[in-house]
């Protein structure tokens, strides 16, 4: 499938995305997050993708909604719910439903959706000269891409208040400190580390992350005796695959396991 707005490619069981607008920050218009949407469908569709990787081109990881689109200088401006209902809720929505890990490589700056969309993914890595900004009040906006749910979750009511009230700009260290993201790598390093990271997970029991994942997602609303019904199901389910039966016998012959993501 060709794309105008991003670069898709599959290479090692990983999917790489990349946001292709770097004349504008990677910001997103309509197009693009139509194109992200298709790609993560193939991503998911594919049995021999077991993990994606989302990453920008140019210096910036995407710097939000394209402002152009948002309120163009002819005609109505469009209903920015409805941008916000079509174009990034689905994606957000496949992210956290998708049955495989998802990398994020943040390049450069992170700005609203942009910032938003990495918090949602399961790994996310900057370079050290990344910064994450909740840029929304600024012009008179609400926190949407999920801010509102992840942020909360990642770093408590209170700092989450912080970030989206005073859109003060967040460093890639000290958004590590907040427990935002994963780790800081230095920026030549950043896509390489990503990727080894990507190819790691691809190489690890597929569905038996798919399930942890599917647990940690319904942890943010389960109280404890529902989770604990859910891991007794998604436990076995996980008896179930191939890749169990794999790892207790690679680890009864005391060699490595090779897993098969079934």
């Amino acid at each position: 499938m060709a794309f105008e707005h991003i670069l898709f490619d599959t290479d090692q069981g990983v999917a790489k995305i990349t946001l292709n607008r770097p004349d504008v920050l990677n910001s997103f218009n309509r197009a693009m997050a139509s194109e992200v949407r298709q790609a993560l469908s193939e991503a998911s569709s594919k049995a021999d993708v077991r993990a994606v990787l989302i990453t920008g081109a140019g210096r910036a990881f995407c710097a939000g909604q394209d402002l152009a689109e948002a309120m163009p200088k002819e005609g109505p401006a469009p209903d920015l719910g409805d941008i916000v209902a079509r174009g990034y809720n689905p994606i957000v929505r496949t992210i956290r439903q998708l049955d495989k890990p998802v990398v994020c490589a943040v390049n450069g700056v992170a700005a609203g959706a942009g910032a938003n969309l990495a918090f949602a993914c399961d790994f996310v890595l900057a370079s050290s000269d990344a910064s994450f900004i909740q840029s929304f009040s600024k012009i008179g906006l609400v926190p949407d891409t999920g801010g509102t749910f992840f942020l909360p979750r990642l770093v408590g009511m209170a700092r989450a208040t912080a970030l989206m009230m005073l859109a003060d700009k967040v460093t890639a260290q000290d958004a590590v400190t907040m427990g935002l993201i994963l780790r800081v790598v230095d920026g030549p390093q950043l896509l390489d580390e990503a990727t080894s990271l990507a190819r790691q997970l691809a190489t690890r029991p597929t569905r038996g992350l798919g399930l942890i994942k599917r647990a940690l997602n319904a942890s943010a609303t389960n109280g404890l005796d529902e989770q604990l019904a859910l891991e007794a199901q998604l436990q076995a389910e996980a008896g179930s695959t191939a890749d169990y039966r794999e790892g207790v016998k690679a680890f009864l012959e005391k060699r490595a396991p090779v897993f098969v993501g079934r």
